[in-house]
């Protein structure tokens, strides 16, 4: 099996995005814009956590799937790349995450 990776996720999602094609459902997302894209993003993790909650591990598989999947349509759609909420990740792991916390309180 082939290493498949978040960044080649987001590749797929940037070609089919304007493509066009009538039977991609990015393309249908990407024209609907970011109140339908975000409303996805919220189904999907509701039907996420209903699986965890549950215990259905495949379910729960195929949930978060379709959140990741979804996720990174939201940020297309929004015109920000995964790169920029790695940066963040990494940012964050520099220090605890109860600090980070804390320091993002701070800021309001």
């Amino acid at each position: 099996m082939t290493e498949f990776s978040l960044s080649d996720l987001e590749s797929v999602i940037r070609e089919r995005a304007h493509s066009g094609d009538p039977d991609s459902w990015t393309a249908k997302l990407f024209a609907r814009g970011i109140d339908k894209a975000a409303q996805k993003l919220g189904e999907e993790a509701v039907e996420t956590v209903i699986a965890a909650v549950g215990g259905d591990r495949q379910a729960l598989v195929s949930e978060s799937a379709d959140l990741i999947y979804h996720w990174l349509v939201v940020l297309g759609v929004a015109g920000i790349p995964l790169a920029d909420v790695l940066t963040e990740l990494e940012r964050r792991t520099s220090r605890s995450g109860i600090a980070e916390k804390a320091s993002r309180q701070d800021r309001g």
